[in-house]
């Protein structure tokens, strides 16, 4: 039935959302702000899996490993890909964070008005919302669709939620046709459109515990967002970040963390280059981010929270690291940035959240 609109309701929340023809469950979901645990948004990992009590649905491009024939038979579909063709009634398996917000997902176009180098191979982007308030909470992303560029981009974002502009920091890929477009094509002017916020990335304030943030390169993004929020909002816990790159032209946003660590005595920047050369002048900390965490809290962790952003091998050390040192799974939140390419792999996505 063309332009047909059901009703979804989801327990145990008892909410119900309104789905358009062709829309997935989880996409009307999030832009109602209701949250459904999810990752991959592609079908492949079953972080959305819920059940159909009521009604029936399309179960989309599921991927026959993230979704068995025999929980289709069971009325078990992924709230990522299934589309409603009835009213439906969904169980899905939520969890209430006091910390989490649930920020309704917004489209919207924006305005290229700055775009600078950070570092060799890494862009910061600044974005003009022209008067749309963008909520969102630190830690979380946004898609960008990018022009005769099939499919997203998954950025984070870097700036304060309370700052005008959004910013997004982008790594150059070899090869890769989104970053590509974005460092040699893109100008100061242009439009991008992009969706979101996205994500379950984000500060457990409650907890009130000392916080570590290890980022490698362009993971600094996640990281700078919320520790700008944190001492933003007057927050007086220690706050520990540790930014990883290979050698001293390759650090970026140091004089920023430089001066926060001067004006708050309860925030400590510490800056690690894996490949430093003689000609950086370096006199700070060498080796990988974890080994520099590990040095600094003596090889303990027990008492802190620790959020984790970069490249998956960074986030895999640093986990090891972190759970010798006493700090286990319940204390460790991650996000790990993948490519394009990873992205099309069997088993992975453009960008995911490790709760």
């Amino acid at each position: 039935m063309s332009g047909a609109i059901h009703r979804v309701t989801v327990e145990p929340l008892g909410q119900t959302v309104n789905v358009a023809e062709g829309q997935t469950i989880l996409d009307a979901c999030l832009r109602a702000g209701i949250y459904l645990p999810y990752q991959c948004n592609h079908g492949l990992c079953s972080t959305c899996k819920v059940t159909v009590v009521d009604g029936e649905v399309d179960l989309g491009e599921a991927s026959p490993f993230a979704l068995m024939d025999f929980e289709r038979d069971e009325g078990r579909a992924l709230a990522c890909c299934a589309r409603p063709l009835s009213d439906v009634t969904i169980e899905a398996d939520i969890e209430v964070d006091p910390d989490a917000r649930n920020c309704p997902v917004l489209d919207i176009e924006t305005d290229v008005v700055e775009i600078r180098n950070l570092s060799s191979d890494i862009k910061g982007i600044w974005l003009d919302t022209k008067g749309v308030t963008f909520d969102f909470q630190a830690g979380q992303y946004v898609n960008l669709r990018l022009p005769g560029i099939e499919g997203e981009r998954a950025f984070s974002l870097a700036n304060a939620p309370s700052e005008g502009l959004l910013e997004i920091h982008v790594r150059l890929v070899p090869g890769g046709r989104g970053t590509g477009y974005l460092h040699e094509v893109l100008k100061v002017g242009d439009k991008l459109s992009l969706s979101g916020p996205y994500g379950r990335f984000y500060i457990r304030e409650s907890a009130e515990v000392p916080m570590i943030f290890i980022a490698g390169g362009s993971g600094l993004s996640s990281p700078k967002s919320m520790v700008l929020d944190l001492l933003g909002k007057g927050c007086d816990l220690p706050i520990t970040l540790f930014h990883g790159v290979r050698r001293r032209p390759d650090l970026y946003f140091a004089e920023l963390f430089e001066k926060l660590a001067a004006e708050h005595g309860n925030f400590t920047y510490v800056p690690v280059l894996s490949d430093p050369q003689p000609g950086d002048g370096w006199t700070g900390e060498t080796g990988f981010v974890h080994e520099a965490a590990v040095r600094h809290f003596d090889g303990v962790f027990k008492g802190h929270k620790a959020y984790l952003c970069g490249p998956p091998p960074m986030i895999e050390a640093s986990i090891r690291a972190l759970m010798k040192g006493r700090l286990f799974d319940r204390d460790i939140h991650t996000e790990s940035f993948l490519t394009k390419a990873d992205a099309d792999g069997p088993s992975r996505s453009p960008l995911s959240q490790r709760m």
